[in-house]
């Protein structure tokens, strides 16, 4: 019944794919501009985000959600032996998906581009931070400084996590259509693309008589690294985005 309503609200309401279903309560202005560091740099900082990101979220994600979502995770061999920069991509189903992508790659450090939107809300603008949040700039004028931070720390072997879906649907079971962003940083750069897939499952066992919802795997694909340098940028990323849809869309 819920996935029926989703299906037919989303068919009634929403015709662009990459439009959010779920609005955030956003009171508070953000200030981006050519001096706005996306990544934020400093031993300090460094060392608060580490405390707090392993020392506290990791932590407490882990258990939260193993209980509410049985959450499994398959394919971290595909990751184990990464060496250089990379974007890693996935669907974007959950509020939290960002947490089981981070505990996915373990100690690996990666970084999440987000709404700008998101650091408009009281608190949470901080503790996102903090969590290796990155906002996606709203306006053109900012966006030169955007991509060349993020060409920088893919340079330096940052992985850097986009959901090419761009909008939040929950629960929503198919690959919905990509933008372009994350598959051009990936040929600028030369990194791999890693693709993520969100999958629903039926609970199980004693989870079924109390659990309405559906638990939750993450598989995490083999990496692909486009090759092709002879195609001119826009086919480049447009194959590349195609190639790596469709690996998602099989999974």
């Amino acid at each position: 019944m819920e996935k029926q309503f989703a299906e037919e609200y989303v068919e009634a309401e929403i015709p662009n794919e990459n439009e959010d279903i779920i609005h955030m309560y956003e009171p508070l202005e953000l200030k981006i501009d050519e001096e706005y560091e996306y990544i934020k740099q400093g031993k300090i900082f460094s060392i608060f985000s580490n405390l707090l990101y392993y020392g506290i979220a990791f932590p407490i994600l882990s258990v939260l959600n193993k209980i509410v979502y049985d959450l499994k995770i398959e394919g971290k061999e595909n990751i184990k032996n990464l060496k250089t920069g990379a974007i890693s991509v996935s669907n974007h189903v959950l509020i939290l998906d960002c947490s089981m992508i981070g505990l996915s790659f373990g100690l690996k450090k990666i970084y999440f581009t987000t709404r700008e939107g998101s650091f408009k809300i009281p608190f949470v603008r901080r503790l996102i931070k903090l969590l290796r949040a990155i906002p996606i700039p709203s306006t053109m004028s900012n966006e030169e400084c955007f991509v060349k931070q993020l060409d920088q720390a893919l340079q330096e072997g940052k992985i850097i996590h986009f959901y090419p879906e761009k909008a939040l649907w929950p629960y929503y079971e198919k690959i919905r259509r990509f933008e372009n962003g994350a598959f051009n940083f990936a040929i600028r750069n030369s990194v791999p693309i890693i693709p993520i897939v969100i999958k629903f499952r039926n609970p199980k066992g004693i989870r079924k008589l109390f659990k309405k919802k559906k638990d939750v795997t993450i598989k995490i694909l083999e990496p692909i690294k486009y090759e092709n340098q002879s195609d001119s940028k826009k086919s480049s990323i447009e194959e590349l985005k195609k190639q790596v849809h469709n690996v998602m869309e099989n999974c």
